[in-house]
């Protein structure tokens, strides 16, 4: 079931702030601070000293005060509670994304509020998918990609005798390198590399992929020796035209790099490598908790507040330092 535009979380306050609480603390109040889950020692300030906070909580354990987004993404935001909900559904409920310029335009905050909120999301996306892929009886495709407009990437038409004007230059060496892992039927888990060797993919197979699993990929040499480590290593040769052998083939992962590259080119257009990842990061869970898995916009956006929790991303300072949590320029 989709979630209704016209909820209480997204017009009112109140319901929104209630909506987190709900997500964040399904089994009662805890403090951030101390860590101390009594209620009974964590009222709400209300009444005539009642905070401009809503919802704010004082904690007799360590004298501390807290509300929901206390340390979450959300922490210290001064954007309403009901923007976040609607910005989180419009980017979790997207196939290929939402771009800043858009959330921009329908929440109506500034452009760089807007680019600041999205990579916040990006962020409760991350680490959302549970541990290795595959498993016993289990298929994993691998397969890498090059992305990104990286200067000397563009091709040039160059002059070869007997040939005329051809294509040349472009090639991926210039171009960000992305290894990708999905599981047939289950979840996705890219990583972007410096180099596409055969020591750096293992790196990421071994460390994101049961080795009980079966593994599928091209006939590129980058596999050769890794492939040995896992129960079978089935592989299909796409220099000879061979796109599919019964059920060996590639398609899966060749399917999420279609919507991968199409949301990256058609809505976000412009990546810089150093924020590769967090996109990566949202396309992967998109696919994992995508429709064919059972998972409803609804589910998915609770989902992402769920993935808020002890994260924080700051501005950088003109000093070159984030004052806490993880910088998000430079």
């Amino acid at each position: 079931m989709s979630s209704d535009l016209q909820e209480p979380i997204f017009t009112d306050e109140t319901s929104a702030r209630e909506a987190l609480e709900a997500v964040r603390w399904p089994n009662g109040p805890f403090c951030p601070h101390c860590g101390n889950a009594d209620p009974t020692t964590m009222p709400v300030i209300d009444g005539p000293k009642m905070s401009a906070r809503p919802g704010l909580r004082y904690c007799n354990a360590c004298k501390g005060q807290f509300t929901v987004t206390v340390g979450t993404v959300f922490e210290r935001s001064k954007i309403p509670l009901t923007k976040w909900w609607l910005a989180v559904h419009l980017i979790g409920a997207s196939k290929k994304g939402m771009s800043s310029h858009q959330l921009h335009r329908m929440l109506g905050v500034t452009y760089k509020t807007a680019w600041f909120m999205s990579h916040r999301i990006r962020e409760a996306m991350k680490d959302m998918g549970g541990g290795p892929l595959g498993g016993e009886g289990k298929m994993v495709e691998a397969d890498e990609t090059y992305f990104g407009n990286v200067k000397g990437s563009r091709a040039t038409d160059t002059l070869v005798p007997g040939k005329g004007w051809v294509k040349r230059g472009a090639g991926g060496a210039n171009k960000y390198k992305v290894v990708t892992l999905v599981e047939r039927g289950g979840r996705a888990r890219s990583v972007h590399v410096d180099h596409l060797t055969a020591n750096q993919v293992r790196d990421v197979l071994v460390t994101n992929v049961d080795r009980k699993s079966q593994l599928m990929t091209d006939e590129s040499n980058v596999y050769t020796k890794v492939g040995g480590e896992y129960a079978k290593h089935f592989t299909v040769n796409h220099g000879d035209y061979e796109w599919a052998r019964g059920t060996y083939h590639t398609n899966t992962i060749e399917g999420f790099f279609s919507i991968f590259k199409r949301g990256m080119k058609g809505v976000y257009q412009h990546c810089s490598e150093k924020h590769l990842h967090r996109y990566l990061a949202e396309f992967d869970f998109r696919y994992s908790h995508r429709v064919k898995l059972g998972w409803s916009d609804k589910m998915r956006v609770d989902r992402i507040m769920e993935g808020i929790e002890g994260k924080r991303l700051t501005y950088r300072r003109p000093s070159g330092t984030s004052k806490e949590g993880q910088a998000l320029n430079g």
